[in-house]
């Protein structure tokens, strides 16, 4: 009987101690995080590392363009793979907020209001749409002033863009010009496309203007930013005739496989301290009202701003990438 017993509890112990493994190992597992992000690959490299060892989540990121992003996250939306949509195009997460779960993130009320534009997804960090030029290349009286200078024939084959149709940022670029120019829009946008040279990548945009492959860029203010303080001969400008200055966003994924730790990561990127890491080393803007701007950028009552209507932007994505694609083909580009 004794044996018998001791069988017993032996088995027991065996299988508790299955169990417990079986248990710390699922709990591991979900002490993870998986990120499709459009964001460029220096601002990956320099957060994530500061992620992992500040909640002990390991993160696995893939990067890829905004809309790829999208096309992915809605290819898996019967059986989700990704937990968090990290920095991609405010107008594509409206235009599918059905892949998204809405959550109010940790210090939601010190999101500065302005960029609580969103319906499913939250404000990331915010962006200005800038030019950038090379001060080797143009003197100071031959740098466009505003988007219309942009179709001086003299720039013809000298402008890096992303492609509108694979980039956010580009998008935006797109969307502004015909927010700002109404019914005029197309005509002055078609001018000023004209003289592109088109990029696969946004990121690329800066760096093809500080290296001398292109005398002027279109893009975001961080990414000219970082070529500014790092000594190259780059200079930004803020077009006269207005600019957008709008968040990006960060989401959680609807019946992402990682929930609770999605959610570390979102309370984590909207931080006093990441937002502070991002203005003083990456040179974005914060939205939250209890972090200031880099000093070396100016206040946006200094630059000329048009409202930008994401709802609009979204709700007209396909028609208006449409109708670029045609340009593009029209002008062989």
């Amino acid at each position: 009987m004794k044996r018998m017993i001791l069988s017993v509890l032996l088995l027991l112990l065996v299988s508790f101690g299955v169990f417990a493994t079986a248990a710390a190992e699922g709990e591991a597992e979900a002490q993870s995080v998986v990120l499709y992000s459009a964001h460029t690959q220096e601002i990956i490299d320099a957060l994530v590392p500061q992620f992992e060892a500040a909640t002990g989540i390991k993160a696995e990121v893939v990067k890829m363009g905004s809309s790829d992003v999208i096309a992915r996250v809605k290819a898996e939306q019967g059986n989700p793979q990704c937990d968090v949509i990290w920095s991609i195009g405010g107008e594509q997460l409206e235009a599918n907020s059905d892949l998204l779960q809405t959550y109010e993130p940790k210090d939601w009320d010190k999101v500065d209001d302005v960029f609580k534009v969103g319906h499913g997804w939250l404000p990331y960090t915010g962006i200005v749409m800038v030019f950038v030029a090379n001060t080797d290349m143009l003197t100071e009286a031959q740098m466009p002033k505003s988007w219309t200078d942009l179709s001086n024939p003299g720039y013809k084959g000298i402008i890096s863009s992303a492609r509108a149709d694979k980039s956010g940022s580009s998008y935006m670029q797109l969307a502004t010009v015909l927010n700002i120019y109404q019914d005029k829009g197309w005509d002055v946008y078609k001018s000023i496309l004209q003289n592109f040279v088109l990029s696969g990548s946004s990121s690329a945009v800066p760096r093809f203007v500080n290296d001398g492959e292109a005398a002027v860029g279109i893009t975001l203010e961080d990414n000219a930013y970082r070529y500014v303080a790092g000594g190259g001969p780059v200079k930004i400008i803020y077009p006269e005739d207005g600019t957008t200055a709008a968040p990006d966003g960060i989401a959680l994924v609807k019946n992402g496989p990682n929930s609770a730790a999605a959610k570390a990561f979102i309370d984590w990127a909207l931080s006093a301290e990441t937002q502070s890491f991002l203005v003083q080393e990456m040179g974005r803007r914060p939205i939250r009202s209890d972090v200031p701007i880099s000093p070396d950028l100016p206040a946006m009552s200094d630059i000329k701003t048009v409202p930008y209507d994401f709802a609009w932007s979204a709700g007209n994505k396909k028609d208006f990438v449409a109708q670029w694609t045609e340009i593009v083909q029209e002008l062989g580009l």
